[in-house]
């Protein structure tokens, strides 16, 4: 088995990143350090023409998108219990995992990047206020979904909305939002990333869980 998977410390591809970890195979870990730009160099075009992560590498296959690559895993891993193995339990994991990656996430994107969606300073500044509240909207559902969860999101393994929770959590910590008010989701972030194989990743990618910084 040759798996490759390119990752950013902090970025979502700590996502697989853990779940490979908990898989327990060996796979090579590749550091794309974004604020030097390495993502934009020549090689890691010809990998991902877009520029982002995560990507994986297997068997000399590229694969992209975050949920593309955990799809994969899960089919490939079924010890590592990405999602849950079938029935409604893993639609709605699944469905929630979607949920995660295209309104959550780019919720963050437009506080953390509004540069992307606005070349007008007024209107980024503007944009960021409006995320800043949504994003925890956002967080306040997950909490919500944590509360009812135990020890997981679903079931009695961890997973990869698991792994997604702590990711957006530490997120809101940039945007000015303490994690620690949205206890359950707090509590099952803390949790995952106490698993020991987990912790390597953590390690590896040298994560502060919590980033929030309270204003002066």
């Amino acid at each position: 088995m040759s798996l490759k998977l390119f990752f950013a410390p902090g970025a979502c591809s700590f996502v697989p990143h853990a779940m490979l970890e908990i898989a327990g195979v060996n796979f090579e870990p590749s550091m794309v350090k974004l604020h030097k730009g390495e993502q934009r160099t020549a090689d890691y075009l010809a990998l991902n023409p877009r520029g982002q992560v995560p990507v994986l590498v297997d068997e000399g296959v590229v694969i992209t998108q975050i949920v593309a690559i955990l799809l994969h895993l899960d089919a490939k891993l079924p010890q590592a219990h990405i999602l849950p193995a079938s029935g409604m339990e893993r639609t709605h994991a699944l469905s929630l995992l979607a949920w995660m990656n295209n309104t959550v996430h780019p919720t963050f994107t437009h506080f953390f990047m509004p540069q992307k969606f606005s070349d007008d300073q007024a209107a980024q500044k503007a944009m960021q206020r409006f995320a800043v509240d949504r994003y925890r909207e956002c967080l306040q559902e997950i909490d919500a979904l944590a509360a009812k969860g135990s020890p997981w999101l679903f079931g009695e393994y961890p997973g990869a909305v698991d792994a997604y929770t702590l990711t957006l959590l530490r997120w809101g910590g940039y945007a000015g939002i303490d994690p620690t008010t949205f206890p359950a989701a707090w509590a099952l972030a803390q949790r995952f990333a106490a698993l020991p194989a987990v912790a390597v990743a953590v390690e590896r990618e040298r994560l502060e869980l919590n980033v929030y910084k309270p204003a002066a």
